[in-house]
């Protein structure tokens, strides 16, 4: 047989068809992807990473949008859009983002913070799904610790018909915390308009309050989980060292709301602060403290999965969030 320039061409052609069809068959397009729109969801809200053997997970809420201007009391509004600018952020809006914890130290589970629940904005309460996602259910938890009372710490704990969500965890609070929310000489000298945080305190806490238990500063609340005094933002509230081998993590709670704003300018005052001077002089404690131990950090507001490493930045500070890792 001569071998042509036509018989290559024409071996090359039938080698390429699939079996059974011919050569040169047209395939039909495919059919156009639908845009998924305002409905889509993106994958479960869940982190895992270990903190020497203690598994950590980290459980999103979703978040919730604020305008920019009025969240920082003590700032400018044009050096806080400069500074939204500087991490490519909206210059007019702030996700509030909201992020639980769970530990499992040994097949105990411990929270903590509960999330919006069903009380939230709409773009929140998303708390529990990811939670199951996560491969957990809520009979299995051993233990809620809470940092503080504001309500999307502590909301998940209950829902709005009155049901605990948690049926056989204990629930375990800051006394400093309780002292003030629960004292209701305080609530009655409060304005209206400012109690709505105790009676939150009251719908939550008031059908268990005889089993809370009551954790002092600088006290390990549950194994290897040690409560940190971090007051200003909340009267009594409180940051959490988790140390197992030689990991550590600063669980900063509401000490520092998004790291783009009050990692980097730690002396700005959030809306939200109770005792704004105080809240500044903890913040600051708090970041020199992640710094110069080299711990890792996990906020509660921070962009989901929340956690990282803080390093010193001049007059400021810098947060590294980790590099995430497909396992545990």
């Amino acid at each position: 047989m001569t071998i042509t320039r036509r018989t290559v061409l024409a071996g090359t052609a039938l080698a390429a068809a699939p079996i059974g069809v011919p050569a040169m068959a047209q395939t039909a397009s495919p059919a156009p992807a639908p845009a998924q729109g305002s409905a889509a969801r993106q994958a479960p809200g869940f982190y895992r990473y270990k903190v020497g053997d203690i598994e950590v997970t980290a459980i999103n809420d979703g978040s919730a949008p604020r305008p920019l201007e009025g969240f920082i009391r003590n700032a400018e509004i044009a050096a806080v859009q400069q500074a939204a600018r500087e991490a490519f952020l909206p210059e007019n809006t702030i996700q509030n983002t909201f992020n639980g914890l769970v530990l499992n130290n040994g097949g105990r589970l411990t929270i903590i913070d509960t999330g919006n629940g069903d009380m939230g904005a709409p773009t929140t309460g998303r708390w529990m799904e990811n939670f199951r996602a996560a491969g957990f259910d809520p009979a299995q938890v051993n233990t809620v610790v809470i940092s503080h009372f504001h309500g999307d710490h502590i909301n998940g704990l209950r829902r709005k018909d009155g049901t605990a969500v948690f049926p056989n965890a204990e629930v375990m609070v800051p006394a400093a915390e309780w002292a003030f929310w629960m004292d209701d000489a305080r609530m009655n000298q409060a304005p209206e308009g400012a109690r709505g945080g105790f009676q939150g305190a009251r719908r939550v806490f008031g059908p268990i309050a005889n089993d809370v238990k009551r954790f002092e500063a600088d006290k390990e609340v549950v194994p290897g989980l040690t409560s940190v005094a971090a007051y200003g933002h909340s009267p009594g509230h409180t940051a959490f060292m988790l140390s197992s081998g030689s990991g550590r993590l600063l669980i900063l709670s509401d000490t520092a709301n998004h790291p783009a704003l009050f990692v980097r300018n730690p002396d700005w005052s959030a809306v939200f602060d109770m005792d704004a001077d105080q809240a500044r002089a903890t913040r600051r404690r708090m970041l020199d403290m992640a710094a110069s131990e080299r711990a890792q950090v996990a906020f509660y507001h921070a962009p989901f999965p929340a956690t990282g490493h803080i390093s010193k930045d001049g007059n400021g500070f810098r947060f590294v969030p980790v590099q995430w890792s497909p396992a545990v």
